[in-house]
């Protein structure tokens, strides 16, 4: 299959690493005019720098704007320019007790890893519909569907992404655009790996190791027996970004190893 997105700009949320790097690096090697963010100046122009090396070719283009509030994401908006690829990847996450969870760390995390996709998509689906052509993905999680009792506040932002992206979808039938979730399952992105890497030094282990424990006592379904790569998760993203991709369209496709047993 030879995926060709020549003619289409993409716009990829928090795209300075992992795996809003890992797609918008898909992407751009697919022949999108690519556009990435993230919050600081540092390390947008850093990643441009990195991205322009490696296709020099491409139209590659960067924003750094904090997209959790109404403000960051209006100045996004204005410098960016319009699109018709949108990845809702920005967001994040930790491991920390129910429990230990304040209201302000809800909100906050409610804003960062919901409202950004929200506002983003409002944004660029009316110009995507008149064109009567673009894809909207939103960057979930197999935690969406498979609830950690260690991450339930995060879980809850990837369940609510499920929730919006299946109803947008519905909301443009028929007018070209498709929207669609993925889900990776544990995946070698920077913040995963940077706390791998933290378990690994504690315990006196590789990391490998340490990934290997996580996958034991977490993740025990898995299929895969070890960690995605960001590439891999990039290559579904690019494919539902495509033209190939036509007929799918309020799914929600997994990139998680297996770690779900369900066959629907």
């Amino acid at each position: 299959m030879n995926i060709e997105l020549k003619g289409h700009r993409a716009i990829v949320t928090g795209s300075t690493a992992g795996i809003g790097r890992a797609i918008a690096e898909g992407l751009a090697r697919a022949g999108a005019a690519v556009v990435i963010n993230g919050r600081g100046e540092a390390r947008v122009s850093a990643a441009l720098a990195e991205m322009r090396a490696l296709f020099p070719e491409a139209d590659i283009t960067g924003f750094a704007a904090d997209l959790a509030t109404e403000a960051g994401s209006k100045t996004f908006t204005d410098q960016a320019g319009d699109a018709d690829i949108l990845v809702n990847n920005v967001g994040t996450g930790a491991f920390r007790p129910f429990l230990e969870v304040t209201d302000d760390e809800w909100r906050n995390l409610f804003e960062l890893n919901v409202m950004t996709g929200v506002r983003m998509t409002r944004h660029y689906l009316p110009g995507m519909t008149k064109r009567s052509w673009g894809r909207v993905v939103f960057i979930s999680s197999e935690a969406a569907l498979a609830i950690p009792k260690d991450m339930v506040d995060y879980a809850m932002t990837k369940t609510a992404q499920l929730a919006i992206a299946r109803g947008v979808a519905e909301s443009v039938a028929g007018t070209g655009v498709t929207v669609n979730s993925v889900l990776p399952g544990p995946t070698r992105s920077e913040i995963l790996s940077n706390w791998m890497k933290s378990q690994a030094e504690a315990e006196g282990i590789t990391q490998e190791q340490a990934e290997q424990n996580f996958l034991k006592t977490a993740r025990p379904t898995s299929l895969l027996q070890r960690f995605t790569t960001t590439d891999e998760v990039a290559n579904m993203v690019v494919y539902v970004c495509s033209e190939q991709a036509s007929g799918t369209t309020g799914a929600a496709l997994r990139v998680d190893g297996g770690v779900l047993r369900q066959i629907v």
